[in-house]
Formats: C-alpha cells, sequence, structure tokens
C-alpha cells in the first residue's frame, strides 16, 4: 500500500486525500472542488486507479481574470494495493468530495475443479 501513499503525496497541492482501510476494504476520500458526477471518470485497469475530473468555472462576463490559480482539470494515476480490486466498487460526489470504496480480494474464494475420468 506504500505505492499508493507515494502517490497520494505527489497528486498537485491544491488537491486533498485521505487513505482509509478496514478489513473488508479501501475508502479513498478526494476532494475535488467543482468537480460533478457528470465531469468525473474513473476507471481500474491493470492494478492502477485512473481518475479524469474536470470542474467547470462559470466566469460573469463582467470580469476577466487577474489571475488564475485553480487548476480545471486532474488527471491521475494511481498504483492500487495488491488485494484491491475495482469489481464491486462503488463511488459517490458529493459537493466536491469524492468517496471511492475498493473492496479486497480474498484468498478465501473456493474453486471447485472438476475431475473427468478417461
Amino acid at each position: 500500500m506504500s505505492a499508493l501513499r507515494d502517490a497520494l503525496r505527489d497528486l498537485p497541492d491544491a488537491v486533498f486525500a485521505d487513505l482509509l482501510e478496514s478489513e473488508e476494504e479501501y475508502l479513498l476520500v478526494i476532494d475535488l472542488p467543482g468537480v460533478t458526477a457528470e465531469t468525473l471518470d474513473l476507471q481500474v485497469t491493470d492494478g492502477r486507479l485512473i481518475i479524469e475530473a474536470r470542474r467547470e468555472k462559470a466566469l460573469s462576463r463582467e470580469y476577466e481574470y487577474l489571475r488564475e490559480d485553480r487548476s480545471l482539470f486532474l488527471d491521475a494515476e494511481l498504483p492500487l494495493p495488491p488485494d484491491a480490486t475495482g469489481r464491486d466498487g462503488s463511488a459517490t460526489i458529493d459537493r466536491g468530495v469524492l468517496e471511492l470504496t475498493l473492496p479486497k480480494t480474498t484468498a478465501e474464494v473456493e474453486t471447485t475443479i472438476d475431475i473427468n475420468d478417461e
């Protein structure tokens, strides 16, 4: 899990994230002000979490930018812990706070192997 912790530290300074763990799952909480479900894309591929987030700024015509520091995009690719899976994961975003739950895989899954008699 240290690779994920390190990757979270490398996110832009304006992005705040918490990583929590229970026995069954991981919970990743990321502040993404101005991002909505329509402007957010999450994918889990090859042990990596890919986040693409876009914030839309509403600017009144009577104003012009003197300084603009709030990024419009976040494209991040984060390594997941080896026991995390995107299968049956869930995500919510409320008022710019993303909560992503990723279940842990378990070694307890049993598979029966059929034996054919020749």
